[in-house]
């Protein structure tokens, strides 16, 4: 359990430690955000700031978890496949911030293309949790059931959904990184309880390096996590929520996550079905921001509403 602590603390020193010279490499090649034309003017004076961000996250985060793997003595097919499937929603995200810099543009990768990395990246780790006879669900510990070939579906729903729950997160500076760690955090107790150790040191190491990404993506953001970051932590958060048998603890520790992305849900279909858009701007933060809250306050309120639910999800947990 002591290498829990010992990838955390890695991935925490290693990202705040190259961040710096990372952020200064993207500044000299000008990876500067792209901001879209929709969003709040407020927002205007961050175009410029550096992106991809989220390969510092990405990368550090391999380096702590391995390490911390390999004196554990133990690497299962498991964790190789939560972290093969971390990496591909990374080089998903990649490619679509690098699309959005070559063509100076916030229009990246294609839909179709994005989703379709994400939907292999799913994949792998559902087909082995089918294979491995893992089909069976836990409703909050109150009661189980097993979905068979069904729980494939389950699985793709609760990885993709996650992934791109985050990316839509991701539209303040220092919001997703921050609830980021905070779920991973209540993702690690968790696993940890339950005794899967392996799982919970590639939790703690993701969450630290939000935690320490979080000193240079605060407002004023010095650096965004772009699509490698987001994607990334989205597709982690449900990946290990598979691997650990805890999908509907997602719930509480990713309730913002869910209402963002239910925001936008009930915006297009409103507006699709009405003409008339039930928030100003959908992701809801966007909402609050048109509606006079300083992006800090925002930003702040969320984490207050993401920690109260992931502190209770854990309470209950373990009760």
């Amino acid at each position: 359990m002591v290498l829990v602590y010992v990838s955390a603390l890695i991935s925490l020193l290693l990202v705040l430690i190259l961040s710096v010279p990372y952020i200064d490499f993207l500044k000299r090649h000008f990876c500067g955000q792209y901001i879209y034309e929709d969003a709040p003017k407020s927002h205007a004076h961050k175009a410029g700031t550096p992106t991809m961000g989220g390969v510092i996250i990405v990368d550090c985060v391999l380096v702590a978890a391995i390490l911390s793997l390999l004196m554990f003595e133990s690497f299962s097919m498991k964790s190789v496949i939560v972290l093969v499937s971390f990496l591909l929603f990374a080089i998903a995200g990649f490619i679509d911030d690098y699309k959005k810099l070559a063509k100076k543009t916030n229009k990246g990768l294609r839909a179709k293309s994005k989703l379709f990395i994400q939907f292999l990246a799913a994949l792998i780790p559902g087909v082995y949790m089918l294979i491995t006879h893992q089909s069976d669900v836990s409703v909050f510990g109150l009661f189980h059931f097993d979905w068979g070939y069904f729980y494939l579906l389950f699985a793709l729903f609760v990885i993709i959904g996650s992934s791109n729950a985050i990316n839509l997160t991701d539209g303040l500076d220092g919001l997703a990184a921050g609830l980021s760690g905070i779920g991973f955090l209540g993702l690690t107790i968790m696993l940890a309880m339950q005794d899967d150790v392996e799982l919970a040191i590639i939790s703690a190491a993701i969450s630290f390096a939000c935690f320490a990404f979080l000193y240079f993506n605060h407002n004023p953001a010095k650096v965004f996590m772009g699509d490698t970051g987001s994607l990334a932590l989205g597709g982690a958060f449900g990946v290990l929520g598979v691997a650990g048998k805890l999908e509907f603890w997602l719930i509480p520790l990713g309730i913002v996550f869910i209402l963002e992305t239910l925001s936008v849900i009930i915006q297009v279909i409103s507006f699709k079905t009405t003409g008339k858009r039930v928030f100003k701007m959908s992701p809801i933060h966007h909402h609050f921001e048109l509606c006079g809250w300083s992006e800090k306050k925002v930003v702040y309120v969320f984490y207050l509403v993401g920690l109260i639910f992931a502190t209770a999800g854990v309470v209950w947990y373990i009760l």
